[in-house]
């Protein structure tokens, strides 16, 4: 978001992507030495929300089949020339809770904080300084799918990565399988988005939570939060933390059983 030091960078350097998604790597570089547990060679994963593609260089590296999906023309323009290779297969689809067709509202200047949550969008700018001067000038019209008919193309996700701008918690509306692991972005200010997607994911089955601030790749908690734990750390305000991802892993997952590593 904003607030982190890489999505700064991508705001300000926008004008050359490449640059951009080299910063981004590096960044999720940390990623992959963190949770090696989440993958196992040939697994599969989906990167929902995926930019310019730097996540989904990461869960290759981990060793997946990557199903990416960014609506936006310039961000997948410049995701596939950056990302070539036949471990990663790129939709230029949206993700909501049934299919059809929905209006994304971009940002110009900052593409990656495109999003197709309406309130979001008018609120986000008044709770969260990071967002004050971010501007949505442009609307286009896209496909949308969801994860259960992303599920029935390509199979089931060993994780799924959702960073949609405070549209997370429809996303997950389309899920009906319990996944083995999956994360989804929280911000500041909007933490009612993220009480939502714990909502979606408990609907699913029994999991445990943990987090990571920004960009850091580091877990908030040594061990693995219950469903009401987790909704009592938002409810608090998140560690006060500007932005993050919440992941979750299902209860018979083997990384809930292994130590954290940088703990």
């Amino acid at each position: 978001m904003p607030s982190s030091t890489l999505q700064q960078l991508r705001s300000a350097s926008w004008a050359s992507p490449l640059a951009v998604y080299l910063l981004a790597a590096w960044a999720s570089a940390k990623f992959t030495a963190a949770l090696p547990a989440l993958f196992s060679k040939g697994d599969i994963a989906f990167d929902i929300g995926a930019h310019l593609g730097d996540r989904s260089a990461a869960f290759q590296a981990l060793g997946a089949q990557v199903i990416a999906l960014e609506p936006q023309p310039a961000l997948a323009k410049w995701f596939q020339r950056l990302l070539k290779s036949p471990h990663i297969s790129l939709l230029p689809m949206a993700v909501g809770p049934e299919p059809g067709y929905a209006d994304i509202a971009i940002s110009v200047g900052n593409p990656t904080l495109s999003t197709l949550a309406t309130e979001w969008r008018s609120l986000v700018g008044e709770r969260n300084p990071g967002f004050q001067r971010v501007r949505w000038e442009q609307t286009l019209r896209v496909e949308m799918t969801t994860l259960d008919a992303l599920i029935e193309r390509f199979g089931e996700p060993r994780f799924i990565k959702i960073d949609v701008e405070g549209f997370e918690a429809e996303v997950l509306q389309g899920l009906s399988h319990p996944v083995a692991a999956l994360s989804v972005e929280f911000v500041a200010g909007m933490l009612e988005v993220s009480h939502a997607c714990l909502a979606q994911i408990n609907r699913l089955g029994d999991y445990r939570f943990n987090a990571i601030a920004g960009e850091q790749r580091q877990f908030r908690f040594a061990t693995w939060q219950t469903p009401n734990a987790m909704a009592a750390w938002l409810a608090e305000g998140a560690g006060n933390l500007a932005s993050g991802d919440i992941y979750a892993c299902r209860s018979d997952h083997p990384l809930l059983a292994a130590p954290l590593a940088n703990h």
